[in-house]
């Protein structure tokens, strides 16, 4: 991560933030008091109820203050643009969530002497790793690198919740993170909150690289674009994915309207990519750029309108619900600039293709002013001024309306460059209606219809690509985790001293890692030492063989020869052993039967019929749990060289099944 120290226009935004957020924690306790006072103290004494009211008003007024305050930093756009010299509107990032430290040491420890019955102080350096990581993941930097960290701890978080977060009990790790909009800090101990809030931070880093891209270049805007969607893509991965969000920034309303907000200023990127080299005043360039200037138009207008909408209305910030609109007024008014342009300035000539310029003009109107026809308009210059000065007057319309709301809106009024680029292009449109004014104005009744929006640029949301972000397990040692998972609880390791008999162990083995006792003989030495049916090796010799196949484990027995060699196993205490009841001696490579051929097949059907216990996490996924696609039970397979080959779960995959992991 970045140094925290850093004195970067990023990192006060960020400092501040973590400022206010405690200011507002303050607050909110204060606010709790009084109105608990007012409810069990002030119902009699009505001195006393006067006083709480009083200063229960004086805490609403800090909270609005300081939500004020807090919503100033979401509107301090200018921190995060590029540093170069630009005439672009501003586009909008998403602040990080702030959050406490955690301390992770006792409770892992503490599990992983209880639950994996391991000497938990070999373990400092993976706890001590995960909390490292988690720190640098609160100051990201803003690039692909501080986007691969926050996906590499999303994915450690996945490791995390099956290797010690059991679904039956809370593991005492309490997890605190403040709401971006309103400063409002969430408790829970449940690790769902920690994802969601990291797949909410790499969503807003995201739109931070995107309004950092260079919009003077092309391959800068292009990087604009793609962030975006990005952006865009894992908030609503985010939506879909976490239904019940305790924090109102991830409610569903509100990634919906920040979905939106991302992919409307990823098509604004794509208007100026289109633009940068220049616009033609050509016929078909101007077309293609009304249509494409009406989309941008179009979006923000949508946008501003779900802004608008409750119950996001009370928790989005008052000035980016304004810089919607604006931006909708102004790209619209550029719609109808163009859209004159094409009008006043391009008669059409005796060398023109008429049926090509009439069905690219006809493609900018749903329906024509009364009287007028797209080819008689483009032959009369008449009709032609007339039209175009509709489009300017509406142009002019627009601008003003753009300005106006701008200068109602105080810290969209103190941005310059936003008010420099406004006031050009109203000025723009006023020189253009002042060329074409006549004496005889008063005769033009034409309203100009609205301008109907297309793109040839679909945008549209990029998934997150999680898979592409490799990461190893930092409690890898602890064993595979389709088997060693807080899911499962295990008797404690217990030692077996093995003698051959006659060349042969009493049992054999399957599975992959770790390796499973199968077909053990009950009147073999092992047996009476306590090895039982399905227990799982663990070590063999003093050397742990947890991530060892079958032949590796066969090849320790057979490098000590003939002489006692000492194990130790861990049986499953949750399940009932899934091996059939029938015992008998078996010998490495024995050849399957038919008896056992149709055993396996019956226990097979009898597993499908269980159904796994469902699961209701304060923060539910929205995915389907998968079932499990294949019994336990397997044939002896311990041939050499036939040893199964066990699928690799990541931890993505992971994070979307409830059902049993082994």
């Amino acid at each position: 991560g970045c140094n925290p120290l850093a004195e970067t226009g990023r990192s006060k935004l960020q400092n501040q933030r973590a400022v206010l957020n405690q200011q507002i924690l303050r607050a909110v306790r204060m606010r709790a008091g009084a109105e608990n006072l007012l409810f069990f103290l002030a119902t009699t004494n009505n001195k006393v109820r006067e006083q709480v009211l009083l200063e229960l008003s004086f805490v609403n007024s800090d909270l609005q203050i300081l939500k004020e305050e807090l919503e100033g930093l979401n509107i301090s756009v200018e921190v995060y643009q590029n540093t170069e010299e630009t005439f672009s509107i501003p586009l909008v990032p998403l602040g990080l969530k702030e959050t406490k430290e955690v301390d992770f040491t006792l409770p892992l420890k503490d599990f992983i002497l209880e639950h994996y019955s391991e000497d938990s102080s070999e373990y400092e350096d993976e706890i001590a790793d995960l909390m490292d990581l988690r720190q640098a993941c609160r100051t990201p930097s803003r690039d692909e690198a501080g986007i691969e960290m926050l996906m590499s701890y999303f994915l450690q978080l996945g490791y995390l919740e099956n290797r010690f977060f059991p679904p039956t009990r809370h593991m005492g790790v309490l997890f605190t993170w403040y709401d971006s909009f309103t400063g409002v800090p969430v408790c829970q101990q449940n690790l769902l909150l920690e994802k969601a809030s990291i797949l909410f931070n790499i969503g807003a880093l995201y739109t931070q690289i995107g309004t950092r891209c260079n919009r003077q270049t092309q391959a800068g805007l292009e990087n604009a674009v793609d962030a975006f969607q990005r952006a865009a893509g894992v908030l609503s991965y985010l939506k879909e994915t976490f239904t019940h969000t305790p924090s109102y920034d991830m409610s569903p309303a509100m990634l919906n309207v920040l979905v939106k907000m991302m992919l409307a200023q990823a098509q604004e990127c794509v208007f100026e990519q289109i633009g940068l080299p220049g616009i033609r005043n050509e016929f078909f360039t101007l077309v293609k750029m009304t249509q494409e200037v009406a989309k941008v138009g179009e979006v923000y207008m949508l946008l501003n309108t779900a802004m608008n909408q409750e119950p996001v209305k009370e928790n989005i910030p008052y000035s980016w619900s304004k810089l919607a609109q604006i931006k909708s007024d102004h790209y619209k008014a550029l719609a109808h600039y163009f859209i004159a342009t094409i009008l006043c300035d391009h008669e059409l000539q005796s060398g023109d293709d008429e049926d090509q310029q009439e069905k690219a003009f006809s493609q900018l109107y749903d329906y024509m002013p009364e009287g007028l026809m797209v080819l008689t308009v483009l032959k009369d210059k008449v009709q032609r001024k007339q039209l175009g000065k509709a489009h300017l007057r509406k142009a002019v319309i627009y601008h003003e309306e753009a300005l106006r709301v701008c200068g109602l809106c105080k810290k969209l009024r103190n941005i310059d460059i936003l008010q420099e680029v406004l006031t050009a292009a109203h000025k723009r449109s006023l020189l253009k209606y002042a060329q074409q004014e006549t004496e005889d104005d008063f005769l033009s009744l034409i309203q100009a219809p609205d301008i109907l929006p297309k793109t040839e640029y679909k945008i549209e949301t990029i998934p997150p690509q999680f898979s592409k972000v490799k990461v190893k397990d930092f409690f890898h040692r602890l064993g595979p985790l389709t088997v060693f998972s807080a899911k499962q609880r295990w008797t404690a390791p217990r030692t077996i001293r093995i003698h051959h008999e006659a060349g042969e162990l009493g049992f054999s083995l399957k599975g992959g890692s770790p390796v499973q006792i199968y077909c053990l003989d009950p009147v073999c030495s092992a047996a009476s030492m306590g090895l039982k049916e399905g227990d799982y090796i663990v070590s063999v010799g003093g050397v742990d063989c947890k991530w060892l196949g079958v032949n590796e484990v066969l090849e320790k027995f057979k490098s000590v020869g003939e002489q006692p060699i000492e194990m130790e196993v861990i049986s499953c205490q949750d399940t009932a052993a899934s091996m059939h009841s029938k015992s008998a001696t078996y010998s490495v490579g024995m050849q399957k039967t038919y008896s056992l051929i149709c055993l396996a097949m019956e226990e097979d059907k009898i597993d499908q019929t269980k159904k796994a216990p469902l699961k209701l996490p304060f923060l539910s996924w929205g995915t389907k749990n998968r079932q499990k696609a294949a019994s336990t039970l397997c044939l002896p397979s311990a041939v050499a060289g036939s040893s199964q080959i066990k699928k690799k779960l990541s931890p993505f995959t992971l994070l979307n099944t409830e059902s049993s992991l082994y």
